[in-house]
């Protein structure tokens, strides 16, 4: 019962999100209003985190698992993919160096950050 609640909540937001997307006149995907959603929620304590720890873990686990209907779509597609096949893999190799190196630069940033937050509690 306690994944069932926590899944419902989980749902409800992704539905907000859903909402969200047609009336607000962005070009911003369903699944990022209702991330944004869920993470305003836990910040501010409006939900805890004990109330979809769990099920969320259970879907982060089984997220590779959802991949392979895509994947058989792209095979399914090849045909048409195929000519722009340089193109999207050059942005792909070049958007992820750029992804990598941001994550790490933000990283190193909060964790000197919480260093420094730790050395001026303990002082």
């Amino acid at each position: 019962m306690k994944f069932l609640r926590q899944f419902m909540i989980i749902l409800a937001i992704s539905f907000i999100g859903e909402v969200l997307k047609y009336i607000v006149p962005l070009p911003i995907p369903a699944s990022i209003y209702g991330l944004v959603i869920l993470f305003i929620a836990l910040e501010t304590g409006i939900i805890k985190l004990s109330a979809v720890k769990d099920t969320a873990k259970f879907l982060i686990e089984i997220m590779p698992l959802m991949f392979i209907p895509a994947g058989v779509g792209l095979l399914e597609s090849w045909g048409v993919l195929q000519p722009v096949l340089l193109p999207v893999a050059v942005i792909t190799v070049v958007s992820t160096i750029i992804v990598m190196g941001v994550s790490g630069v933000v990283t190193q940033a909060v964790i000197r950050k919480e260093k420094k937050a730790k050395a001026a509690k303990e002082n």
